[in-house]
Order: C-alpha cells, then sequence, then structure tokens
C-alpha cells in the first residue's frame, strides 16, 4: 500500500468546485494543494477559504505537487480542459455531465490512454443512501419479481438562472439530474434495455429542458420511469417500487418511507369503497391482517469512497468503479431520450 499523500487540485471554484474542496479538507489520503478559476474573484473566495489560488490553469497543471485534478467548470469546457490536464500528465475528475456526446466523451477516454492516466467522472450520487436503500431493496429480491420502478426528483424553482438554462454550455435537466439518475438506475438493473421514450417540458425556459420525463422498458417486463421536474409545488415520492409481492416507498432523500407486503394471499376480499357515483370492490385496499408493513432497511454510505477509489486507482491498487463503459452507456442514453422527445417516438437504437 502506498500511504504517500497525493496531491489534488481543482479546477473552477463555484458551487461544485468548491464542495470537492470541502470534502477534500477532511481526508487523511489527499493534500488539497490549490485551485484554479478564471474568475478572479473566485479565486479571492478560495484564498479567503484557506486555500492556495493559482495564478493560472498553466501554473497549475505545472506543479509536480499536483497529481490529481479535479474539473468542474461549465460542461461545454470540460473536454478540452480535461484532456489538456492527461496532456500534462495528470489523472482526472470530470465533474458531470462529462460533456456534451459521446464522440466528445470517446475524446476523452482515448487521451487517458495515450497518456497513461486515470480518467473519471463523479457520479457521487452513487453514494445518495436513498439509492443504496431501493438498491438493496431490489438486490434482495425483498418485494419479489419487480415489475415497475418510479425514479424522480421534483423542485419549485425552475431551471437555474447561470450557464445551466444555456444550450451552448450543455444546461438543462437531462445533462444536469438526469445523468444521476439514468447512473443509478443503470447501474442497479443488470437487464438489456429495450427502448426509450422521452418528453422534455420547457416551463421556465425555451432553450433547454426544464424538466423531463422517460420510461425506460427493460427485459424481463420491467419498466422504469425516471423524472425530473422544476415547477413542482407538491413533490412525488423519490422512489415508487412495485413487486410481485409487495411495495416500497421512499419519500424523500431524508428517507422517509415503507415496505408494504402481502401476508395472506388467499384472502382477496375486501369491503367495497363506495365513492361519490357509485362503489368498487377492486380498488378496495386490503384488510390489516393480509398485509404487513415494514421499516426501510438502513444503508450507510460515505461520499469520500469516491475519492478514495481514485486514489487507489492511479496506485495500481483498485479497479476505478465509474468506469469509461458505464459513462458512455449513460452518454448514449441521454441522447436517445433526446431522440425520442425530438421525433415523439420510441428509440430502440440505444446504444
Amino acid at each position: 500500500m502506498n500511504n504517500q499523500k497525493f496531491g489534488a487540485a481543482i479546477i473552477g471554484y463555484g458551487g461544485m468546485g468548491s464542495w470537492h474542496a470541502r470534502q477534500l479538507k477532511t481526508m487523511d489520503e489527499l493534500t488539497l494543494c490549490g485551485v484554479y478559476d478564471i474568475l478572479p474573484e473566485r479565486n479571492k473566495a478560495a484564498e479567503a477559504a484557506g486555500i492556495h489560488a493559482y495564478a493560472s490553469r498553466e501554473e497549475l497543471l505545472s506543479d509536480p505537487a499536483v497529481k490529481l485534478v479535479t474539473v468542474a467548470i461549465p460542461n461545454d469546457l470540460h473536454r478540452e480542459v480535461c484532456i489538456d490536464c492527461m496532456k500534462h500528465g495528470k489523472n482526472v475528475i470530470c465533474e458531470k455531465p462529462v460533456c456534451l456526446n459521446h464522440e466528445e466523451l470517446q475524446d476523452m477516454i482515448d487521451a487517458s490512454k495515450e497518456y497513461g492516466v486515470i480518467f473519471t467522472v463523479h457520479q457521487n450520487r452513487r453514494w445518495d443512501e436513498d439509492y443504496l436503500t431501493i438498491k438493496k431493496i431490489y438486490d434482495e429480491g425483498t418485494l419479489g419479481r419487480v415489475f415497475n420502478i418510479e425514479s424522480r426528483v421534483h423542485g419549485s424553482r425552475g431551471i437555474p438562472g447561470d450557464w445551466r438554462n444555456q444550450k451552448e454550455h450543455g444546461g438543462g435537466m437531462v445533462l444536469d439530474w438526469g445523468v444521476h439518475l439514468l447512473d443509478q438506475i443503470m447501474m442497479m438493473i443488470d437487464k438489456p434495455l429495450l427502448s426509450v421514450y422521452a418528453q422534455l417540458s420547457n416551463v421556465t425556459n425555451e432553450a433547454v429542458d426544464d424538466g423531463f420525463k422517460t420510461i425506460l422498458a427493460f427485459a424481463d417486463d420491467l419498466s422504469v420511469q425516471v423524472e425530473v421536474g422544476t415547477s413542482n409545488f407538491i413533490n412525488l415520492p423519490r422512489w415508487y417500487m412495485q413487486g410481485e409481492n409487495g411495495t416500497a416507498l421512499i419519500e424523500d432523500w431524508s428517507l422517509n418511507g415503507k415496505i408494504v407486503m402481502v401476508s395472506d394471499w388467499e384472502n382477496r376480499d375486501a369491503v367495497p369503497v363506495v365513492t361519490a357515483a357509485g362503489l368498487t370492490k377492486t380498488m378496495a385496499p386490503r384488510t390489516d391482517e393480509t398485509i404487513d408493513t415494514f421499516p426501510l432497511p438502513e444503508v450507510h454510505s460515505d461520499v469520500r469512497d469516491f475519492y478514495r477509489n481514485v486514489i487507489k486507482a492511479c496506485n495500481g491498487e483498485e479497479e476505478q468503479l465509474i468506469r469509461h463503459d458505464q459513462v458512455m452507456r449513460v452518454m448514449k442514453l441521454m441522447e436517445a431520450i433526446f431522440r425520442s422527445a425530438e421525433t415523439q417516438q420510441v428509440v430502440t437504437d440505444i446504444f
């Protein structure tokens, strides 16, 4: 085991860049050498937080102490800056989405091979505990055969007002939040993806999507709905999973939710429900003696394990967790979502 601390630096000291800096300063395995941002006021903000600010990108990349660079800048600049870092012999973590299309991603993968460095993407929401909880329920077969999964995030403030609402910079919710939710689904489900159907919304912004809904049809009759909304004043559940033997619900990131399972398959009788215009027995709820309610399983994580894995990958001790083929798969899936929304048709040529 190589116990030498890794020198790390950050290009871009905005919202995510400053988040990375705070994380790195809590880690024993890394030394934060400094940051660089093209905006002087952001460099001053870094220095005010006790972080060295390089005078230029060239100075940062010329520092032999820097072994690892995290790139946290607008999406359209990722390809150019990441390849420049790799050309200087630096291992690179790129913020998501890694770039604007799969051709740019291939250029970045090729550069990592040419220069013999690690290149990976900060898919940090693989460590979200709501995701890990629903994945545990799925992996352990708690609900029996799962036939429907719904994953969504909702907000009510519209699309952000910075570069994220501009198409030329890679804005929009598919690239901003969709990349996370789609990555989670593709990591959880080990089945062929057969088709994609998607709709984009433009409630608050015409230039880019401020939300989307997509239906992913997997083999074995598994349907997955992924949804992002920014004009929702009442949020729907973060996760909703249906299996033959029960249903799991996760309301929010605070892990409010439950699992409801059938306890008595033989007792199917129910008291009819009276509605305003009639009655229904089909939609009447099961009686209490035929179901059991369970709390969600506890799953804990440490997002800094992402960086720990990158260090070990750089030292040749582990395979990087966020692999090139996984990132490429999600990029092509997002492209299929855009094609489906544009043509208003189901897309089957995904990968």
